[in-house]
């Protein structure tokens, strides 16, 4: 584990940074969408049925909703924006890194399945979060790493969570995490929903998102879905 995730940290995002493609410039030409307070999603009600609900940074979240959408117990992961003090922003105006929001991916799932400790595993495995505003070759604090409590509990799992992977080996350097309480999440534009599957051949997923989950799926020694 501790050289498969070396070679994450150091190879393969050296290898993304050389290739200067970031997710920004990838959408540069699109089509602003301009949302409604109605785009918002709170996260102050639980999720329904039984399931939860759980938010996280961790880079483009183009490459986040389609890695914990491959885990066994998450229903389903929505694009979106969160940490920041702009209300109702646009993917332009986060892009700007003036809004404080980071890129992030609201994950719902079946805590009978999968537990909220599990989401974390998925969290730091699937990422270098020892890089300070910075996650491949997409810069600025919109890119950072957080992760978002609703809870006590979320919170205290989430600090234990670092200290633990700090003392593991697997990354060497220290890990630059936030955890940050989470009051609301926007959901961000329709055409960021599930990018990677509507877009397979565009040039950041082909080169960035596909072999950043290929490496998570060589990595990851919990359940993914068939």
């Amino acid at each position: 584990m501790k050289k498969i995730t070396q070679l994450f940290s150091v190879s393969l995002f050296t290898a993304l940074v050389i290739t200067q493609i970031s997710c920004a410039q990838t959408s540069t030409n699109k089509k602003e969408e301009k949302k409604t307070t109605e785009n918002s999603v709170m996260l102050a009600a639980p999720a329904a049925n039984g399931k939860a609900v759980a938010a996280f940074a961790e880079g483009c979240f183009w490459c986040s909703v389609h890695i914990f959408e491959a885990v066994n117990g998450v229903d389903s992961a929505i694009a979106g924006y969160a940490g920041g003090r702009t209300k109702n922003p646009t993917y332009r105006e986060v892009g700007t890194e003036t809004t404080g929001h980071a890129e992030s991916v609201m994950v719902y799932y079946d805590p009978k399945v999968v537990s909220y400790d599990e989401l974390l595993n998925v969290f730091f495995t699937s990422q270098d979060p020892t890089t300070p505003d910075q996650q491949g070759p997409d810069r600025g604090s919109s890119y950072r790493s957080v992760i978002f409590y609703k809870t006590p509990e979320e919170k205290a799992l989430a600090d234990a969570a670092i200290v633990k992977y700090n003392k593991s080996g697997m990354f060497k350097k220290p890990i630059v995490t936030e955890v940050k309480n989470l009051d609301i999440f926007y959901r961000a534009e329709e055409y960021h929903q599930h990018y990677i599957i509507k877009n397979p051949n565009d040039s950041y997923v082909t080169n960035v998102s596909l072999p950043r989950f290929e490496l998570f799926k060589a990595t990851y020694k919990g359940k993914l879905k068939e």
